[in-house]
């Protein structure tokens, strides 16, 4: 017996159309993947959608993709994540399990006790019995865990899988541990495989007679994920029926290169940081790359925007880069001196940030200047009314900033 194990694609999640189509590139790949290696069935741990509701563009790739596992009798059984799980209840899953091209396996009801009864959903082709639980943005799915009936589950017989889509203390990466989790012993006992999803690390560690595991994200969601992975990737576990072993295997799935630079800029001048990042690219073929740089350190004169990176960036993209992402959050200008406020009022502070700053680009007097800054945050600040249409609510606080603006001339 053999399957896969993904999770955490969240198609629809990049903003640039070029990162959204590697994100849905990587779905595809991981599918055609899974079928080559002739897998029993796939399990999707959550967040196949950044969204509840994805795009139409989306749903007829994955709705496309889906139709040809079913149609070569591979089946899918997922749980819904944190993302593509709405507060309403309403999500994609549920659409297309009605449509017959998924099997969402976290169905239960509640006993007279108020405690969780979930059932399993029993694979034709193994027998393997599979269940899970959704997963819920903040930690709102520990309510479900604290009254989940595991009595009944941890009893059944057979090859059993659980599926989880939460945060969980023993399988944090190191640098993830101050974040809050559940301990492991929520999870009831005595199956063979715990399908994770949810923390974009691949982790495992063993539960009682099984394993459970992070598969990581199916592609990286964001600068970090990408600058410190560059691929995503999935499980395939393959059952030793002879002695009833799990063999877990992590596949790395990469579409694209990926080309990493961190560049320390201490007592670097803005013209220093651009001749060493172009040097650092020159005569490298960047062809089907995504390139990642971040700038970290202290300039030793000039500002982060002097760095010529309009040149830098049309100079990679010349030499074959399929996209550039960079990152100077720990890049810092002399010019700009550290703001040190001792006061706990958020009002205050604020007007001390403002005070602070004032004058570097001198339009107006000071005194003017702070005025049509607090102004305008406060003008900012606007709530939208109940009933409000987003229409209304944009052109009145458009008309309140136009006012403001008109009046501090």
């Amino acid at each position: 017996m053999k399957y896969a194990h993904l999770a955490d694609l969240h198609l629809g999640s990049w903003r640039d159309e070029k990162m959204r189509y590697l994100s849905t590139k990587a779905f595809l790949k991981s599918i055609d993947d899974c079928i080559a290696r002739k897998v029993d069935f796939i399990l999707f741990a959550g967040d196949l959608f950044n969204t509840s509701l994805p795009s139409l563009d989306v749903l007829k790739i994955v709705t496309e993709k889906l139709k040809q596992l079913k149609d070569i009798g591979i089946p899918i059984y997922v749980i819904a994540g944190s993302h593509d799980f709405s507060p309403s209840g309403k999500t994609m899953i549920d659409v297309l399990e009605k449509a017959g091209l998924l099997i969402n396996v976290c169905k239960g009801s509640v006993n007279e006790n108020k405690e969780l009864e979930l059932r399993f959903t029993v694979d034709s082709k193994t027998g393997v019995k599979i269940t899970g639980m959704l997963g819920r943005k903040g930690q709102l799915d520990q309510t479900y865990y604290d009254n989940l009936h595991r009595e009944s589950l941890e009893r059944e017989e057979g090859h059993k899988i659980f599926m989880f889509h939460t945060t969980v203390s023993e399988l944090l990466p190191q640098d993830l541990s101050f974040i809050e989790s559940l301990p492991i012993s929520f999870f009831p006992k005595n199956f063979d495989y715990y399908a994770g999803g949810h923390i974009h690390h691949p982790m495992k560690v063993a539960y009682g007679r099984g394993v459970a595991t992070y598969t990581g994200a199916l592609f990286p969601g964001n600068f970090a994920e990408f600058e410190k992975f560059g691929k995503g990737g999935y499980y395939v576990v393959e059952r030793n029926d002879s002695t009833g072993s799990n063999s877990i295997m992590w596949v790395p799935l990469e579409v694209i290169r990926h080309h990493k630079v961190v560049l320390p800029c201490n007592m670097k001048t803005p013209e220093t940081v651009t001749f060493d990042l172009l040097n650092h690219f020159a005569g490298k073929d960047l062809a089907n790359t995504v390139v990642t740089i971040r700038l970290q350190g202290m300039l030793q004169t000039g500002k982060v925007s002097d760095i010529n990176f309009g040149y830098i960036f049309e100079k990679l993209y010349q030499q074959g880069a399929y996209f550039i992402m960079k990152n100077t959050a720990k890049l810092q200008s002399e010019e700009f001196e550290e703001v040190i406020i001792s006061q706990t009022d958020p009002d205050k502070i604020e007007q001390e940030i403002i005070k602070e700053h004032l004058q570097q680009v001198k339009m107006f007097d000071v005194e003017t200047e702070f005025n049509l800054t607090t102004a305008l945050l406060t003008s900012l600040e606007t709530v939208k009314k109940e009933g409000e249409t987003n229409t209304d609510f944009n052109t009145r606080v458009e008309s309140e900033i136009t006012v403001i603006l008109d009046y501090k001339r």
